[in-house]
């Protein structure tokens, strides 16, 4: 009995190692593998992307009211005097409550201004009022084109643009030039016609004749 249970202990004691030796290397593993902490989201980024995304945006001159012309007169609280109006051919806008307005050679801003002054004057106590063109005064167009006559204005028009408008030309037209008299001008301006030859609203536009 002796004999054998010295032999058992012997055998046991390998087995206990290797055993142990088992448990530890988990843990020895992860000690010899650390695992890096997750990266954290780089606050300097949010600023950035937030003022690239702020929207730019480019002024043109202020467009001059004319006859014609089609505007928005928005009274703030008051419907009955809010509504669409047309400049007259004298250049003036007759409005509810305050009767005529001028508007011709103004600026939308500079009409909404005198609209308010105007409510302001023993009518309203501190009007609030906003305007807008609805609907730009036509141009015209004569001389050798299929259709000459009045035609309405749309934004960026040019004159190849409203030639096409009034039928394209005739087989007389000259191509290379064009007579243009401006709004409120009194005398046309010969200049070259190119694609990029605009054209404003109340324009008068003159295709001429060719030489052969």
């Amino acid at each position: 009995m002796t004999f054998v249970r010295r032999f058992l202990n012997r055998l046991a004691l390998p087995l206990g190692v290797a055993l142990i030796g088992l448990q530890a290397a988990p843990a020895l593993a992860q000690d010899a593998i650390p695992f890096p902490p997750p990266a954290a989201a780089p606050a300097a980024s949010a600023p950035m992307a937030a003022a690239s995304a702020v929207p730019t945006t480019i002024t043109e001159p202020d467009y001059q009211l004319g006859s014609g012309d089609k505007v928005r007169v928005t009274v703030y609280g008051e419907p009955t005097l809010s509504g669409e109006f047309f400049v007259t051919g004298s250049g003036l806008v007759s409005l509810p409550l305050v009767g005529e307005v001028k508007a011709a050679g103004l600026s939308v801003g500079q009409f909404q201004e005198a609209v308010q002054k105007a409510l302001s004057d023993g009518y309203l106590k501190e009007p609030r009022v906003s305007a807008e063109v609805l609907g730009f005064r036509p141009f015209y167009i004569l001389g050798e084109v299929t259709k000459p006559g009045t035609y309405p204005y749309t934004s960026g028009l040019t004159v190849l643009n409203a030639v096409a408008t009034a039928g394209g030309y005739t087989y007389r037209a000259d191509k290379n030039k064009v007579f243009i008299k401006r709004n409120g001008e009194t005398s046309e301006v010969k200049t070259e016609l190119s694609p990029s030859t605009t054209v404003a609203p109340g324009d008068t536009i003159r295709i001429g004749e060719r030489f052969f």
